[in-house]
């Protein structure tokens, strides 16, 4: 076996001011990091933690449940197309998390009674901690402050909201499963006649050689809705006690039956801070 002795002054420049000896080491055997430590690369292991950051709310809100469309004539006559959403028994504050307990400031609400059998133990425990009755959904909204909350409290809309406030609505779209590029991005078809035989086709999808890929956010078929979507700045026409209803003005996401998310509509420098 070829043993080499090697002295560190020899290495490089880098090494002078090292103190002198001699290294033994065989070239039929693999380097450890013990004798060459400037050859290995040292890496410090990143912290699997991370920071998620929540939206801030304006304000508290609640969930309802989608009913429909209608036409709402208003006193003078005009005609307004509306949503109107009813609340199942629910909307009930189920924890309240704090800076000093959970690192920042929440309200947790529940909606919609259910079976003790349609949920799992953990969250039945959860739910009797608190000692409220069995719900389906369970939401947080993020706030300034919750010094006025407190655990069991029920957030009754007409308290919350009144006729003429502006309102974002989130929600579920309506899936249309897999669709084209004409349905899901609107493209336009090729000629029907005249010899064409490209009427629906995507078409080029990029170049040859140059690049020789496809970019990526390529607008191609795939599937098409049953994502999340919030609608802005939507007013409240009308809040009917007695329906236990909110109509609000235009299209809300989602199908009827669907879970909606009503908040007070953002405004920056006036119910959100502009930092």
């Amino acid at each position: 076996m070829s043993i080499a002795y090697l002295s560190l002054p020899s290495l490089g420049h880098c090494c002078q001011k090292s103190p002198t000896f001699s290294l033994k080491s065989s070239f039929l055997s693999k380097p450890t990091k013990t004798q060459f430590s400037f050859a290995f690369k040292t890496t410090q292991k990143r912290s699997s933690s991370h920071i998620v950051s929540m939206s801030m709310e304006a304000g508290v809100g609640v969930m309802g449940t989608k009913l429909g469309m209608m036409s709402f004539f208003e006193t003078d006559g005009t005609v307004v197309p509306v949503t109107v959403v009813g609340f199942r028994e629910g909307n009930i504050v189920t924890q309240v998390k704090t800076s000093a307990t959970d690192g920042y400031d929440a309200v947790q609400v529940g909606y919609r009674r259910v079976r003790d059998k349609k949920l799992t133990k953990p969250e039945l425990g959860h739910l009797g901690k608190a000692g409220v009755i069995p719900m389906r959904h369970l939401q947080e909204f993020r706030l300034q402050t919750v010094e006025e909350f407190e655990t069991g409290q029920k957030l009754d809309v007409e308290e919350l909201f009144k006729e003429g406030d502006l309102v974002d609505v989130s929600g579920t779209t309506i899936g249309k499963g897999f669709q084209g590029g004409i349905k899901r991005h609107n493209f336009k078809r090729g000629q029907m006649s005249h010899g064409s035989k490209s009427h629906r086709a995507l078409g080029s999808i990029g170049a040859g050689t140059t690049p020789g890929r496809v970019y990526k956010g390529k607008k191609m078929p795939g599937r098409m809705g049953g994502s999340k979507r919030k609608i802005r700045k939507l007013k409240i026409v009308k809040i009917d006690n007695d329906l236990k209803v909110v109509m609000i003005k235009g299209a809300l996401p989602g199908k009827p039956g669907n879970l909606l998310r009503i908040t007070p509509a953002k405004i920056v420098g006036k119910n959100i801070p502009k930092n």
